[in-house]
């Protein structure tokens, strides 16, 4: 996988490290090249972070579009950074389908471009007002990490890790995440949950490794479902072992408890944004608008048009 760092101005050395760092031990736990590193910025040469270390980087009129992600490292004030040419470059990226993200103030520079539309994203807790305050539609989410499809996103610091060792779990397993986590001396990879908030092993209060694998697993790929297989190969488990531990601790089966959590996050958006119903179902992994009304009126009796009704007039009555 060829992974590409976009350096801006006043981008933050730690952010990009804890991104970068678990990349390069992933290659060396492996024995081999699993992931291609590249730094570019708009003039190339050496970007300098705020904290005064640098980077060797190509400059985009050199960069070519070869690249499986792309992610916006950003400092400062991504809402008031203007840069032209870094503008038409992404738009190229997206324009041929290569993944994008961000990390810190990365994530505000490509919503204020459009290319977070219908996407859930992270982002530095320093720009969650002024992108609300923007617009209504930003999907912004006070989560660690975001991941929706193609798009990556962090809200920066040390959150990049946890975001990379995600990005690493779902190429090569949880145990091998694991294991490059360990190599940082980061015991506990962290959930893309709101800090502030217990995560789902915790509220579900399960302790064995592959369960909560399994279950970080699902919760980092709501828009993309895993297949049953892909989930138990990921956790280190087969099929059977993964579905008996799900019976025994958790109650239900596999799949039946991962589209309750898809839907769950369904339900969170039809009443906490605008996204058209269409886009609800596609964000939370259904590809057919009949599929997912009919999971949803199963799962909460009532239909999505209506919860939104619902949750409009809500918001409307006077407190």
């Amino acid at each position: 996988m060829h992974v590409a760092f976009i350096l801006t101005a006043g981008y933050s050395l730690m952010a990009t490290a804890s991104a970068v760092e678990p990349l390069r031990a992933a290659n060396h736990l492996a024995g081999q090249k699993l992931y291609d590193i590249s730094f570019l910025s708009t003039g190339g040469g050496r970007a300098r972070s705020t904290a005064g270390g640098e980077f060797e980087t190509l400059p985009l009129t050199d960069a070519g579009l070869d690249y499986d992600i792309v992610l916006v490292v950003a400092g400062g004030n991504p809402m008031s950074y203007e840069d032209p040419e870094l503008n038409r470059y992404l738009r190229r990226l997206s324009g041929r389908n290569v993944k994008l993200g961000g990390i810190s103030g990365g994530p505000a520079i490509l919503a204020r471009l459009g290319l977070m539309e219908n996407r859930r994203f992270a982002v530095h807790w320093q720009h969650i007002e002024a992108l609300q305050e923007l617009s209504s539609d930003f999907l912004v989410e006070r989560r660690l990490f975001v991941i929706d499809r193609d798009r990556y996103t962090c809200a920066g610091g040390v959150s990049a890790l946890d975001m990379m060792l995600a990005i690493v779990a779902s190429e090569h397993g949880t145990k091998f995440a694991q294991a490059v986590s360990d190599w940082f001396i980061h015991t506990q990879m962290r959930m893309a949950n709101d800090p502030s908030k217990s995560s789902l092993a915790q509220q579900l209060s399960i302790s064995h490794p592959a369960l909560v694998a399994a279950t970080d697993l699902m919760a980092s790929h709501l828009a993309d479902p895993l297949t049953e297989q892909q989930i138990a190969d990921l956790s280190g488990l087969s099929s059977r072992q993964l579905q008996r531990l799900f019976s025994e601790q958790i109650g239900e089966p596999i799949m039946q408890f991962y589209r309750r959590l898809r839907l769950a996050k369904a339900n969170e958006l039809l009443q906490q944004s605008t996204l058209p119903i269409t886009e609800v179902a596609v964000a939370s992994g259904f590809s057919s608008l009949s599929h997912f009304s009919r999971a949803f009126r199963d799962q909460f009796k009532i239909t999505p048009r209506q919860r939104r009704i619902d949750s409009r007039r809500d918001m409307t009555v006077v407190r």
